[in-house]
């Protein structure tokens, strides 16, 4: 989560939930966004989620964080409002529809120096990642907006959503390798090359992977470790999580905000 100060359990609601929607508004919205038809219903869904955090401050017991206390309840409402969206499919795809391990083409990475040409691809990575986190089906969507956006824990995810850390970590992983496989379509591509190792020492070494984006640790293979292609999959995975990462750095209307805390008041 964020490195803002934290807010007092003991505290009275009309100091605490202010600073909550002050510190955590705008994550809020963008998780909102990707469960609502239009910004108006992401709003109320915003609103709502507020209210139910002021008439229930005086039960909150504090075993939590404030901050995940009210993505408990952020998360129970967007499950009530929007249990199922039209269209959603019932499955991910399988580990070999999602890694182009086999592939005669495959990802060319972005340049670190961002031209004209680059900041244009960065608006399409966002709008790609996106439509990718939508499309997801809702189990594996609220993990990862959880994790990848908002920047929980996997701990803490498993926490808001009542899930054991094996079930949040299963869910994230494969979640990110579908924004992973959303984010090839986009990116200019160049010859594929034969992987180094046997497709069981790719999973491994995915695996690794995976385990650091868990813990936000930016981890680097050791020269020579990794194959060209094995690159090409972690750096598009570590680019659709700075995606998300950018998705979250959102604001919340002034206008929004002014007129949750009149509601609140005058709740």
């Amino acid at each position: 989560m964020s490195t803002s100060p934290l807010i007092d359990s003991g505290a009275p609601r009309e100091t605490a939930i202010p600073q909550l929607l002050k510190q955590e508004g705008a994550k809020l919205l963008s998780l909102a966004g990707r469960f609502c038809g239009s910004r108006t219903e992401a709003e109320d869904l915003v609103q709502e989620v507020f209210l139910q955090a002021w008439s229930g401050w005086d039960k909150f017991e504090g075993r939590s964080a404030p901050g995940t206390w009210l993505y408990s309840i952020a998360v129970r409402t967007c499950q009530r409002m929007h249990r199922k969206k039209s269209g959603e499919p019932d499955r991910l795809e399988s580990l070999d529809e999602l890694l182009p391990l086999g592939s005669a083409r495959m990802a060319l990475l972005p340049s670190q120096d961002a031209g004209p040409l680059d900041l244009q691809l960065q608006k399409e990575q966002v709008e790609l990642i996106e439509a990718a986190i939508s499309s997801l089906p809702q189990d594996f969507r609220l993990p990862l907006i959880l994790k990848e956006v908002v920047g929980f824990s996997v701990q803490d995810v498993g926490l808001i959503l009542d899930l054991p850390e094996n079930t949040v970590k299963t869910r994230l992983h494969r979640g990110r390798l579908r924004l992973r496989a959303a984010m090839d379509t986009v990116l200019p591509q160049t010859q594929g090359v034969d992987p180094n190792y046997s497709r069981e020492v790719c999973l491994d070494l995915l695996a690794a992977k995976q385990k650091c984006l868990d813990k936000h640790l930016e981890f680097e293979f050791p020269d020579g470790i990794i194959c060209e292609r094995c690159a090409s999959v972690f750096g598009t995975m570590d680019l659709a999580q700075a995606t998300c990462r950018q998705i979250g750095e959102g604001t919340l209307p002034e206008a929004l905000q002014s007129q949750i805390l009149v509601r609140l008041e005058g709740s």
